[in-house]
């Protein structure tokens, strides 16, 4: 049953913030994840919530053994939800106010070696035009640091080949251009000139990225096609769409480029999200250190 409150703190968030779709359903289900928790202790009412029941729902998602970012990211919504009822007349009070979220521990993001990356486009069987398709997504992926929600809304007019560029609408619905190489230009270029009418039929879409059936592809299938890629080329490490974005961002760096440059171009809002990259370089320069200095082990 829906609750009328956190409805209206969905609408506000999808017409006012313009928070992206993914983030406005994880908002909604973490609310109604937390009223559920409520109804249970015979709570049902949001607006009289206190402190102590806000602490004991944060407990109970522990207990389940959810990671400290998942908790962060529920008392986030529940900070947001409330601030979004003060500010809006509904209570005078709000009982998250004072609640301190630890902050949680930044994950290494995993990438891919030159060698890993170069074995895993190489998979892709490209005597056919589904087989192009796989070649071309996974070498835009690779050559933009695109998320995969991006790659796979990506239109024909999205392409501008002649000037080597694609633009992108990224998370808050923000836009921007990111250019590609020469080496994903081509085969961009290549799939629009073949395959992509061949898998297309009678189909009309203006989806640069389609399935067997002319259709828009799911995050979910795209995922499935990496791994599936990966184990062919023999890549033991926990591989997903995203290891080909944290690949473009480390071995961007490692090369000497900009770190505002990089963030840019992954289209991250603040630039201590592109950090942790420089975090992974550190410990690069770690192992070779240790591995070529004399005196490294004594």
């Amino acid at each position: 049953m829906k609750n009328k409150f956190i409805e209206e703190f969905t609408d506000y968030i999808t017409v006012e913030r313009r928070l992206s779709i993914n983030s406005v359903n994880a908002y909604r289900m973490d609310l109604y994840s937390f009223l559920t928790e409520l109804k249970k202790g015979e709570k049902e009412d949001l607006l009289k919530v206190k402190e102590k029941d806000i602490h004991n729902y944060l407990l109970a998602l522990r207990n389940r053994r959810m990671s400290n970012a998942t908790v962060a990211r529920h008392l986030v919504s529940i900070k947001s939800f409330y601030i979004f009822l003060a500010d809006n007349g509904h209570t005078s009070l709000n009982p998250a106010e004072k609640i301190q979220s630890a902050r949680p521990w930044k994950k290494m993001p995993s990438f891919l070696t030159l060698d890993e990356v170069d074995r895993l486009l190489e998979q892709p069987d490209t005597r056919e035009s589904l087989g192009i398709r796989d070649s071309t997504m996974l070498s835009l992926l690779y050559a933009t640091g695109l998320r995969v929600s991006e790659l796979i809304c990506l239109r024909l007019s999205d392409i501008n080949i002649e000037f080597g560029y694609i633009r992108s609408l990224g998370k808050g619905s923000k836009e921007r251009l990111v250019p590609i190489g020469k080496d994903a230009k081509e085969k961009v270029e290549g799939y629009i000139a073949g395959a992509r009418g061949q898998i297309m039929g009678e189909v009309e879409s203006d989806i640069l990225f389609v399935n067997r059936f002319g259709q828009k592809m799911s995050r979910q299938w795209f995922w499935k096609m990496i791994k599936t890629y990966a184990v062919k080329a023999n890549i033991s490490k926990k591989i997903s769409p995203h290891t080909l974005r944290h690949s473009f961002a480390t071995h961007l760096l490692d090369g000497g480029a900009d770190l505002r440059a990089v963030q840019e171009m992954l289209g991250h809002a603040d630039i201590s999200t592109t950090q942790i990259y420089t975090h992974i370089m550190g410990e690069k320069m770690k192992e070779i250190y240790k591995k070529h200095h004399p005196r490294a082990t004594n």
